[in-house]
Formats: structure tokens, sequence, C-alpha cells
């Protein structure tokens, strides 16, 4: 069965849909399965770590082939409708609009106290003593970098390896954000996990950073200002990854985002990137959401031209090797 029909419907759900609340979704599963193997094999050690992702990802494994061979004992609309829901499930680019609008919202209120808790639940800083600018640098922040890891990284995983290349992705992502961080409890333990993340990350971040500039020169914002600090300030972020599409969405927008933050009670002094030519008002916001949309659709493009070209089947690209 080819890939790209069930990749376009996919696609189309995703931005009518988003992610409505108690529909049963996949990544949710996969956080259950992280949250067991983290019970079962959880030491303050780099090897139980190792073991730990090469659990999650086997049983990831496991059940999207289970996935795969019912949906190929289905008559053939069958089949088609279980891969364009998981398909679906994978994408993030209306959910992440959501999210971030409830930020915004509570803000255009004058409701801080709804921005701030609003805002933790898409954030890992501390935001309890956030002003009202720092929560909107903050909410751009996470459309920068969520447009690489849940936008423009699953689809490029979905291109490349097909429906597993996609739940592989999700789940590695997804263990980072649980257990990739640099505290107490997990430097050792989440290691292996966070540097996974980052070598996936590697293509898509520099990706999402490239479709940004395009879409910022078709939408006309300041696409030499996102080239530019692309360039000069993409490695002050901590994360290898994270500073090329921040980068770029300050450059675009005008805007200096990063800076101070607390994390788990800990002040981290992070480098700002970019430079504060425009107010982070309203407006930003919104420009930030059409840089969104529009790198989406590109990316989107690319993938279902790529998979129509290939006539690629479920495993995406990888189906062609032989």
């Amino acid at each position: 069965m080819g890939l790209a029909l069930p990749f376009l419907l996919a696609y189309l759900l995703d931005l009518l849909l988003g992610d409505p609340p108690g529909w049963p979704h996949p990544v949710r599963l996969l956080g259950s399965i992280i949250q067991y193997w983290e019970s079962v094999l959880y030491r303050a050690r780099v090897g139980a770590g190792a073991l730990f992702w090469l659990a999650v990802m086997g049983t990831t494994g496991v059940l999207i082939l289970g996935v795969l061979g019912v949906a190929a004992l289905l008559p053939p609309w069958g089949g088609m409708a279980v891969l364009t829901y998981f398909l679906y499930t994978g994408l993030a680019t209306r959910s992440l609009h959501q999210e971030s609008l409830r930020v915004e919202a509570a803000l255009v209120k004058g409701d801080l106290d709804g921005a701030r808790a609003s805002l933790s639940m898409i954030v890992g800083r501390e935001t309890s003593h956030l002003s009202l600018e720092d929560m909107r640098r903050a909410v751009i922040e996470t459309i920068a970098e969520n447009l690489a890891d849940g936008v423009v990284a699953p689809m490029f995983f979905t291109l490349m390896l097909g429906l597993p290349g996609l739940f592989f992705y999700k789940a590695a992502n997804t263990m980072d954000s649980m257990v990739g961080y640099k505290n107490y409890w997990y430097a050792q333990f989440g290691k292996v996990t966070a540097r996974a993340d980052d070598v996936l990350n590697f293509i898509p971040a520099r990706l999402t950073a490239l479709l940004m500039i395009s879409t910022a020169a078709a939408l006309g914002l300041n696409w030499r200002g996102a080239w530019q600090t692309l360039r000069r300030d993409r490695r002050k972020a901590a994360s290898p990854n994270a500073g090329c599409p921040e980068a770029a969405m300050a450059g675009a927008l005008g805007v200096r985002l990063g800076g101070p933050s607390t994390y788990f009670g800990r002040l981290v002094d992070k480098p700002f990137i970019g430079e504060a030519r425009q107010p982070l008002d309203q407006e930003r916001y919104r420009q930030a959401i059409r840089l969104l949309y529009g790198a989406s659709l590109a990316m989107a493009a690319l993938t279902l031209a790529g998979l129509l070209a290939s006539r690629a089947g479920v495993w995406g690209l990888l189906s062609l090797v032989r």
C-alpha cells in the first residue's frame, strides 16, 4: 500500500482536528511504556539508561509491527484508515497552535496567572515569576522548537522510514522530554536518551530553520534577518539543535529570544538569541503562527512529493531498498 494518500489525509486531519482531548492517542501510550520501563530499569548509571532506551524502542517496534500486520489483514480501505489514523496522531501543527493560543489568549485578557498556568503545560522552565514579555518570549521559543520536533521531524522520518520511522522518532523524542534532563535524578540515566534525540534531530532542526527562512520570504517577513541570525546565533543554545529554529524565528520576527530561565529551582544563564528590534507583542505572536503554518505546509508538500514520486510504501523510502 502506498503511503502518499494516507499521509495527505493525516495531514489534513491534523489541520482540521488537532488533538481532541479524550481521543485514544498512541503517543500517550508511548508515555505509559516509558514510565513502565523507567520504573523497572532505573539506576543512576549510563548503562541502565542505554538499556532503558533499547527497551522502549524495542517495545515500540513490536507495537508498530503489530499495527502494520493488522492493516495488512484488513480490506484496502480499512488498511488505509489505520495508516491514516496513526500518521495523524504523529503530527502536531494544529495542536501546537492551540496550546500556544491558550497562553496568548490569557495574555491578551490580562490574566497573567492563567497565562502562567497554561504556559507551564508546554515548557520546562518555571513560570510563576514570569512577566508578560517573558511569557510571550517563552511561547515564541516553544513554537520554534516544537515546529522542529513536533512538525518537521515527524514528517521527515515518515518520508525516510514510513510509519515505523515516525513512531520510532516519537518514542525517542518523548523519552527525551521525560528523562533527558541534566538534574540529579536523570543526569546519568537520561544521557543516552538525550544524545540519541540530539542525533535524530540534527537534520530536522536545520531543515526547519531553512523552511522558516523560505516562509518568511514568502510572507514578507525579515528573511535576511532570519538567515543572518541563524548563522550568528545558532550555536548559542545549550542544545546542538534548538538554536537553529530559535535563531531563524528570532531573526524573522526581529525579536530577542533565550536569556536566563529557571529550571527545577536553578537559574540557568542562557545567552540571548537575536536582537530586540521589535516588541514582543501580539503581532509578533501572530507572525510566529504564520511561520508555523507556512513551514508546516512547505514540509508537508515536500514529504508528499517525495512519497508520490517514489511510490513509497508503509516503510517510506526504505521500502525502495532491495
